[in-house]
């Protein structure tokens, strides 16, 4: 994929392309099989010797991501990585923290150069994480981290929120420090603070943005009147919500607005915490500790009543010679050429999956067909718990 400053639609993927991806989805898949190592092991070069490494080395030199966006003036690898799982203690536990570390240095040789993390990680641990793999590229890659929430540095507890000024720079501080840096990229309002002028954040980050330790910031699930307010003050590089082909929301006032101001837009759960990627069913039961358990649309009957969407990702899959969550990636990269998906994964064989999405094209007639698929598809279940979901959308207080 050509830099994404070119519109976004392309010619239909012809038979070769459809075997590359089609080869590519099946190798990664099977890698850890070829290998014999445990997914994340994969990651490191020096996990495996003989044909395993052959193997390896051979579908990564296919499988690497050439396309970058723009969000605002920022110029990031078109599908980034999230790191929201690595701490192992969202989705269930990983492998090691090594493995970590390797899998995105890994990330960084297949053409990523967008990495998301927060504070409220682990907390404090995928920053960490993410600071020790990329320490040695810094100046190739972009971080983004996020600040708002009032985390004991001690015992990890949260607080609430807190986004007033003196917190914000203490946890700026805390943050260079965990991700070994003198800068971050972009810096996120995590959530919207009820209690705090978003002025008074606005201009707490512009001093900031003077000091050279921020270079471009963005808000979070934030309310459209924040986002008016924030930007008039300096200016936002990237708003950062949910989306993808489970989770639309989006569509209906913010990306409008995005366009409107110049602001990019970052898809986190860009597969629907993995749902459009074929591999959960009503019968899915996750394991301890995972929170997906609590979000509603992941009851038993909501994952049943929401199929059709993975049956349709699934036949375009099919059609495209691609797997589904490439579809669904594809589709919003499809969107906006100002739109950049960063999923989250531990595994190299989802990474692999992952940035082969950018090779998959839609021509026009494709891309209104499958919106309109899409569209008619009725999603059943909130996305969020409910305290979670009235963190989101929250205007902040006048000053």
């Amino acid at each position: 994929m050509h830099e994404q400053d070119s519109a976004p639609h392309g010619n239909s993927a012809g038979h070769g392309r459809r075997g590359f991806l089609s080869a590519a989805a099946l190798a990664a898949t099977s890698l850890m099989a070829v290998t014999g190592a445990a997914p994340a092991q994969a990651a490191s070069p020096a996990t495996s010797t003989g044909a395993g490494t052959r193997r390896r080395n051979q579908v990564t030199a296919a499988i690497t991501q050439t396309g970058h966006r723009r969000l605002g003036s920022l110029k990031v690898s078109g599908i980034g990585l999230g790191t929201q799982t690595m701490p192992g203690n969202l989705y269930g536990p990983v492998t090691s923290r090594k493995d970590m570390v390797a899998l995105i240095r890994t990330a960084v040789d297949q053409g990523v150069t967008f990495f998301d993390t927060a504070e409220a990680y682990g907390p404090f641990e995928s920053e960490r994480i993410v600071g020790d793999a990329l320490r040695p590229v810094r100046d190739d890659v972009v971080i983004a981290s996020k600040f708002g929430w009032d985390i004991d540095p001690d015992t990890g507890a949260r607080n609430g929120l807190n986004s007033r000024p003196d917190h914000i720079r203490r946890a700026v501080d805390g943050m260079l420090k965990r991700l070994r840096t003198d800068h971050i990229d972009l810096l996120y309002q995590h959530r919207v603070d009820p209690t705090v002028p978003i002025e008074d954040v606005a201009d707490t980050v512009k001093d900031l943005i003077r000091q050279g330790k921020v270079l471009h910031w963005g808000l979070s699930e934030p309310g459209l009147g924040t986002v008016r307010r924030a930007h008039a003050i300096q200016p936002l590089t990237a708003i950062q919500n949910e989306y993808s082909t489970l989770w639309r929301g989006p569509e209906e006032q913010v990306l409008p607005l995005c366009e409107e101001l110049g602001i990019g837009f970052v898809c986190w759960a860009p597969l629907g915490m993995g749902f459009t990627t074929g591999t959960m069913s009503p019968y899915t039961r996750f394991a301890e500790g995972d929170r997906r358990t609590a979000f509603p649309r992941n009851s038993r009957d909501n994952l049943a009543a929401n199929m059709p969407l993975v049956q349709l990702l699934q036949d375009w899959a099919v059609r495209k010679g691609a797997t589904p969550a490439q579809i669904d990636l594809a589709w919003l990269l499809a969107q906006k050429p100002w739109i950049v998906p960063i999923p989250s994964t531990t595994r190299l064989s989802h990474l692999l999956e992952n940035i082969g999405a950018e090779e998959v094209r839609f021509t026009r007639d494709e891309l209104q067909e499958l919106n309109a698929a899409v569209a008619r598809i009725t999603i059943h279940g909130d996305r969020l718990p409910p305290e979670a979901l009235a963190m989101t959308g929250v205007e902040a207080p006048t000053r």
